[in-house]
């Protein structure tokens, strides 16, 4: 799961490059097709996602941990903004997405195997 995260997150950062990763399942350093760099550290619940882009030479990072049937996202740009995000697995493939994004702007969704309103 953790590895395909990456590999999302580095797509929806850098434009359509998908990231290669090596490691284990505790510690992965990935590199995508633009040069940029992602480690990824995964410790029982909790992941943490450490970004640089090549580009620009800037870093950000993002941290999950999850408790239950909930997953809380917290991630800094590097441009000093911050986001997080609240994802409740609530079963058959439905789930509630809420939080706050990098813009300061709240969301709240929900989800289903159909796609999110």
């Amino acid at each position: 799961m953790g590895k395909v995260l990456v590999a999302l997150l580095a797509a929806s950062l850098s434009g359509s490059a998908l990231a290669m990763c090596v490691g284990s399942d505790a510690f992965s350093t990935c590199n995508d097709s633009n040069g940029n760099s992602y480690t990824v550290n995964r410790m029982g619940n909790t992941t943490t996602v450490n970004g640089y882009n090549a580009q620009t030479g800037s870093s950000w990072n993002q941290t999950s941990n999850t408790v239950g049937n909930t997953t809380y996202i917290n991630g800094n740009a590097a441009n000093g903004a911050h986001w997080n995000e609240n994802i409740t697995n609530m079963g058959g493939g439905n789930r509630m997405l809420n939080g706050t994004d990098s813009n300061g702007q709240s969301f709240s969704h929900y989800c289903n195997a159909y796609g999110c309103n």
